[in-house]
């Protein structure tokens, strides 16, 4: 379940943090929202491949939430619901909810359900980074192949580049901080990474960018880190 992005929406505070401590034991990366309006906001700013959803939110609730999605997304949704709101939960199951946890849920049964519905749409191709093929305004990757061209002219790439180039091109407009990139790239913990992913940013660059001084497709975000420009 690497390079899994699940969208963790409830209210609680506890309940959040108890999830990601789940899911972040089975490699899964977690991105917590409070309500419906923030789910929506986060889901507008990187991919995500599962959302888990309480019902009861203030501002936007989980039913309406799920509504709007829908309009746009066919994302996974796990709902979660008390035993008192067993309507609520078939109603969210009628708007386009893909399945149900009731509260107090059992850790191992959440994780199974999240599994399930991941292997579901990533593995057996529901979703758009299924395709393995991803272009962006001319910068293509093609996943099987392990291929990078820019404008059809093929870049060769070493292992490390192309890891790195993988994952900011399979989450464009997401920025990843030099740790992060290091952690998932190298698999290791990502002290004092600075200059050696710095080193392999700037070689990427002259390999993809026709200016590297003025890159068009790997940005940097001062003081956070770099993104794959969408």
């Amino acid at each position: 379940m690497d390079n899994c992005f699940v969208l963790v929406v409830d209210d609680d505070k506890e309940i959040r943090d108890a999830i990601e401590i789940y899911l972040k034991n089975e490699g899964i990366t977690v991105i917590k929202a409070k309500d419906g309006i923030e789910a929506i906001e986060k889901l507008n700013e990187q991919v995500i491949h599962l959302i888990i959803l309480d019902i009861m939110m203030p501002r936007l609730d989980g039913i309406t939430a799920t509504f709007k999605i829908r309009e746009k997304q066919n994302i996974p949704i796990i709902i979660l619901s008390a035993k008192s709101e067993d309507t609520d939960k078939i109603l969210g199951l009628q708007v386009g909810a893909d399945d149900y946890v009731t509260k107090p849920f059992n850790p191992l049964e959440l994780i199974a359900r999240v599994k399930s519905q991941l292997r579901r749409y990533v593995t057996l191709g529901n979703y758009e980074g299924a395709k393995k093929i991803i272009d962006l305004n001319g910068l293509t990757l093609e996943q099987d192949a392990k291929e990078v061209t820019v404008l059809g002219e093929v870049v060769k790439l070493t292992p490390i580049e192309y890891k790195i180039v993988e994952l900011l091109m399979t989450n464009p407009g997401r920025v990843f901080s030099i740790n992060e990139i290091y952690e998932r790239v190298w698999k290791e913990p990502g002290y004092n990474a600075e200059n050696t992913v710095a080193v392999h940013i700037r070689k990427i660059r002259e390999k993809i960018e026709i200016d590297p001084k003025n890159p068009r497709y790997l940005k940097v975000v001062w003081g956070i880190g770099y993104k794959m420009e969408k």
